[in-house]
């Protein structure tokens, strides 16, 4: 079911994009197109969020550290 979508997602954007570009190929060459750029776009997003999911667990042990030395400050060095 994956392939399908996969299959009719690419042809469709190969077919715009050829056509935006004003870049005009035979049916399979558009489709081949597509399909290739549709598997490096979902590739480079995947990797793209990756990073980003990354970043956020950085982020939020980042805030956490600062969370926990605050906490030290106010609380335990006032003893």
């Amino acid at each position: 079911m994956g392939f399908i979508i996969l299959l009719v997602v690419g042809s469709a954007a190969g077919f715009v994009a050829t056509r935006a570009m004003g870049i005009r190929l035979p049916l399979p060459q558009t489709v081949a197109l597509g399909v290739i750029g549709a598997i490096l776009g979902i590739w480079v997003i995947r990797l793209a969020l990756g990073f980003l999911g990354l970043f956020a667990w950085f982020a939020s042990a980042f805030l956490g550290v600062v969370l926990l030395l605050w906490g030290y400050k106010t609380f335990i060095e006032k003893r």
